[in-house]
């Protein structure tokens, strides 16, 4: 089970090693390079944690984790502060889960992801994390915190890419999403991965998911655009 980190910065340098970082500890990780679409990336693929830097030009990180908490959302966040204290005091008082004083240690920065993702996952039963976290289409279930995929009491086997491609599926129903779109929201606006690659990961999805992979009813083609993702399973004629 891959954990899912946004890393919201707009040093880029910083930005790609520290990718390059969590990555090697078997963390999947996506990037922003400002905060004004923090928001909008949220809800197309919610992220496990939130590294988010407070000081960015236009609006700042901490303006932004004040924003999130006020829309509700519960998603954890590492502020990356200033070296004063009252930086950090400051960030946890607008809601931040933890806070680390730039420049960082990277591993300083892991060892507090793991403590603030260890916390989450033995938070109190009943939260809204929790009750948001099991998505149903057809006779599937898929639940996002355990990561696994039910059909009919039966659990089907899903490779990380295989779920992370679902999940960004199910987080979009019936929006439709290029090739390029789903490329970006798997592995970030800096991969190299190509349309191709893209196509083979359907392909296997849709072997799981349809009991006719050649005519899909849930992860359908839109003719010149990409796939769209319907929950219900309803073929439409300009699709297949």
């Amino acid at each position: 089970m891959t954990t899912q980190i946004l890393v919201v910065d707009d040093d880029v340098e910083l930005l790609g090693s520290l990718a390059a970082f969590l990555g090697r500890e078997g963390m999947a990780v996506s990037v922003l390079h400002e905060v004004r679409s923090l928001g909008d990336q949220i809800e197309r693929n919610p992220p496990d944690l939130i590294v988010l830097d407070q000081i960015m030009q236009g609006v700042n990180g901490l303006a932004a984790l004040t924003k999130l908490r006020a829309a509700g959302n519960t998603v954890p966040v590492i502020l990356a502060s200033g070296p004063d204290d009252m930086d950090r005091i400051v960030g946890l008082e607008m809601g931040a889960d933890d806070c680390i004083g730039k420049p960082f240690n990277p591993r300083e920065l892991l060892a507090r992801m793991r403590a603030v993702l260890r916390r989450q996952t033995q938070a109190a039963p009943g939260t809204a994390r929790e009750e948001h976290a099991v998505i149903g289409f057809g006779p599937f279930t898929l639940d996002l915190q355990l990561r696994t995929l039910i059909m009919e009491n039966n659990r089907l086997t899903l490779s990380a890419g295989e779920f992370a491609l679902l999940k960004v599926f199910v987080s979009n129903p019936m929006r439709t999403l290029t090739r390029e779109r789903l490329l970006e929201l798997l592995h970030g606006p800096e991969d190299d991965h190509t349309d191709r690659g893209i196509d083979v990961q359907v392909w296997r999805l849709r072997r799981i998911l349809e009991s006719n992979p050649s005519s899909p009813r849930f992860i359908q083609t839109v003719r010149s655009h990409g796939y769209v993702f319907v929950p219900d399973g309803a073929q439409q004629s300009t699709r297949h």
